[in-house]
């Protein structure tokens, strides 16, 4: 889940850090800050401080932007953790996260044997610090203070192992009221390879977690690998797939021909035709497939220097792809592009025309044998690997002889390629042609369906 952002709070808190930046960085400087986290250009240095310029450049930054900017301060700024604490807790708020009860925490803290995590104390102290309170100023030129949760952890956590229970550990750090997404981040930390730097202790810790998480619809789940160990990233449990795509086909103006180059490595090419399709071969991210993903694979693959030319260009292109004959799909495509317009490069790409099973045969070749729901309308990547089709459907979908009978066979088979999508992890999502027909009567479905989908978005159907 995720909540809505108070954007009001979110831009409060980062005009907050600002303080701390200015202090830091000459007038002269600032336009490379604004570009690296986001901003808008600053004003011109007119006699004004510092931070006068940064905010006014913050108040220029819109809304849709300003997740981006918080974390573009996070990863790039060495800040203090009680300048940051507040900032952390807002963005992960406004993203998904999952929800883990205090009695879970507990009873998972109970039972939690420390022994792999403290082979290498340093790197643990160092999770514990970035995302705890232990009681000090890292930027304080006399040194740490003595007498500081830190100091005691190393005394009694590290030192001396048997003087604090794991459960007392995480009372100190008041893990178990903690946000829902600190607590998660925290998981993910210890089952990570920056912690656990051996495979095998990685993943006893997943299994031992995964035991406490799996009875309240949670698990920590392999998502990729970094640096050749395995990442684990806390999932919705039976929510998404256990893969991330390694090609996608899509905008397609009839059927690729398709063949491997290396077997063994799924590597794939359009052998003719290639021009009438595009095929994104880029590693999709834990946020799923952005806008803003696809247009900067657009631009490389291109050589378009241009973002709003290029922006033009891909949409253009992938509108090409829509059947003529269906205004709905038309117009589900245009207006979600309009819904989310000044906020498109921070939304999940609608891809239309997708390939999601291909053969290279035809369905009179293949007979009986042939897979249903070879091509779909749209597919959208979404954050935790969720895989959502969006089908429109028209009477093809149910009726034969150009829709003068109804064909129960060909629903039938609509419905279990529907199934087979479903236990494969895709969300399926239908349509009735009828409902997006004419563009005005479905702008408030289409905007009610992406506000439930996306509902970390603000509302932009206005």
């Amino acid at each position: 889940m995720a909540e809505q952002t108070d954007f009001r709070r979110l831009r409060s808190l980062v005009d907050g850090v600002l303080v701390t930046l200015y202090q830091r960085y000459r007038h002269q400087d600032l336009p490379e800050l604004c570009e690296r986290l986001g901003l808008p250009s600053p004003p011109a240095d007119d006699g004004t401080t510092e931070h006068e310029r940064l905010t006014a450049s913050l108040q220029d930054c819109p809304d849709e932007q300003l997740l981006h900017v918080a974390q573009a301060v996070l990863d790039t700024e060495m800040l203090p953790f009680i300048e940051t604490r507040d900032l952390q807790d807002a963005v992960w708020a406004g993203r998904d996260y999952v929800e883990i009860p205090g009695r879970t925490r507990r009873e998972l803290a109970k039972q939690f044997d420390l022994t792999d995590h403290l082979v290498h104390p340093d790197r643990f102290l160092a999770l514990l610090g970035q995302l705890w309170d232990l009681g000090e100023d890292e930027f304080n030129v006399w040194g740490p203070h003595r007498g500081t949760l830190r100091d005691d952890i190393q005394r009694h956590v590290i030192r001396f192992s048997d003087d604090w229970t794991t459960e007392y550990l995480f009372e100190q750090l008041r893990a178990f009221e903690a946000p829902h997404p600190r607590f998660g981040h925290f998981l993910e930390g210890l089952a990570s390879a920056t912690v656990l730097p051996d495979e095998q202790a990685q993943r006893r810790f997943v299994e031992f977690a995964n035991h406490h998480l799996q009875p309240v619809g949670a698990q920590l789940r392999q998502e990729g690998e970094v640096d050749g160990y395995p990442q684990f990233l806390l999932l919705p449990l039976g929510r998404g797939t256990a893969h991330r795509p390694r090609n996608l086909i899509f905008a397609t103006l009839g059927k690729p021909d398709i063949r491997f180059t290396s077997a063994l490595d799924n590597d794939i090419e359009i052998a003719e035709r290639a021009d009438q399709v595009l095929v994104y071969d880029r590693p999709v991210g834990k946020d799923g497939l952005l806008w803003c993903d696809l247009l900067s694979w657009w631009q490389e693959t291109r050589d378009a220097d241009n973002a709003e030319e290029a922006a033009l260009a891909l949409y253009g292109r992938m509108e090409a792809s829509l059947p003529s004959q269906s205004e709905g799909q038309k117009n589900l495509f245009w207006l979600y592009h309009r819904i989310y317009k000044s906020q498109l490069r921070y939304v999940p790409a609608l891809l239309p025309e997708i390939w999601v099973h291909w053969d290279p045969k035809s369905i009179r070749e293949r007979g009986e044998r042939a897979q249903q729901n070879l091509r779909m309308d749209f597919l959208m990547l979404l954050p935790g690997n969720r895989r959502v089709v969006l089908e429109v459907d028209g009477m093809q979908h149910y009726t034969r002889n150009r829709g003068s009978k109804p064909d129960s066979a060909k629903y039938a088979a609509t419905m279990a390629g529907d199934r087979d999508l479903k236990f494969r992890g895709y969300e399926v999502f239908r349509f009735g042609h009828d409902e997006l027909r004419d563009r005005d009567r479905a702008q408030l479905v289409v905007a009610d369906f992406f506000r439930a989908l996306l509902g970390r978005f603000p509302d932009c159907s206005s």
